[in-house]
């Protein structure tokens, strides 16, 4: 698998479905994983990138593992239908307030689906905070 990058504005419809951009179905392949996020979005793991994650929690004492229910009970298995769309189970769009617009950003390994208000709100595209990123990386 490659490296998931690109930022895409799209929107989903009435029935909850969203169209996942070429680039990044090309990447993820037809079956994919959906979950909750960190800062309350969501994110789409390729088959790949999710068996190297469960595999990492299967080495986890099972008390670790414990503070992961909640990200694996609202994991939801996907398959793109014949117009590249999934459908965002309604407990995973309440959880990142996705109702109609959004923004689908490659985060490296990952997909991440915004809801668009809160990502322009909190996208801070200043080189400042670009050089900050990468001294904090240590790049």
């Amino acid at each position: 698998m490659g490296v998931l990058t690109g930022s895409y504005q799209h929107s989903i419809d009435e029935k909850g479905r969203l169209f996942i951009p070429a680039k990044l179905r090309e990447e993820l392949g037809y079956t994919f994983y959906l979950t909750m996020g960190i800062d309350a979005c969501l994110c789409i793991y390729s088959q790949e990138s999710w068996d190297r994650f469960t595999a990492k929690v299967a080495e986890l004492p099972t008390a670790q593992v414990r503070a992961m229910r909640t990200f694996f009970a609202n994991a939801s298995k996907c398959e793109l239908d014949s117009q590249g769309r999934i459908l965002i189970p309604q407990k995973l769009r309440k959880y990142a307030q996705l109702e109609k617009d959004v923004v689908i950003n490659g985060a490296l390994s990952r997909v991440e689906i915004w809801n668009a208000e809160r990502w322009n709100e909190m996208e801070d595209l200043s080189s400042e905070n670009l050089l900050s990123a990468m001294e904090t990386l240590g790049l």
